[in-house]
């Protein structure tokens, strides 16, 4: 799990593990399937999502990695269309009074410049190169392809 609260009260009956994205500590393979859900995009820098593609095919025998695409019109963490095109400086400028998500959290300026810092969304083309030895499937909304879903079903 990401972003996982610390503070959240353990279940029974499962065995917890925070640990790094990029650099897991399991034994190769020891997952039947990894499974990632828009984690990619917020692993950081080229060289951190990498480390975190490299990662989930060393520790799953499958995988299933899905991310936002990076030319739906709408930027999805915001709920607001086009922002994601626009210069960083620019973004970090609007965030918080031009977006739904700055409307309704009402991040500070550092929140702003934290999220586009943090945030990078990815087209076909680099979720190929991170997973090359993956089938690419799109979610498509209304005939534009919304999500990219990196898939190895190869044990």
């Amino acid at each position: 799990m990401i972003n996982l609260d610390r503070s959240v009260e353990r279940s029974s009956g499962f065995n917890w593990v925070i640990a790094d994205a990029r650099q897991l500590p399991f034994a190769d393979g020891a997952f039947d399937v990894v499974f990632a859900n828009s984690i990619i995009e917020h692993v950081g820098d080229r060289a951190s999502r990498q480390a975190f593609a490299a990662e989930v095919a060393r520790a799953g025998k499958r995988y299933y990695v899905q991310t936002p695409n990076q030319w739906f019109p709408v930027e999805p963490h915001l709920w607001t269309p086009f922002i994601h095109y626009l210069p960083a400086p620019l973004q970090k400028r609007l965030l918080r009074n031009f977006t739904v998500w700055g409307w309704l959290v009402r991040p500070t300026q550092q929140g702003c410049d934290e999220f586009v810092d943090e945030v990078r969304l990815l087209s076909i083309r680099e979720l190929k190169a991170l997973f090359p030895n993956a089938e690419i499937w799109k979610e498509r909304v209304l005939g534009w392809t919304k999500s990219l879903i990196a898939v190895s079903n190869r044990p």
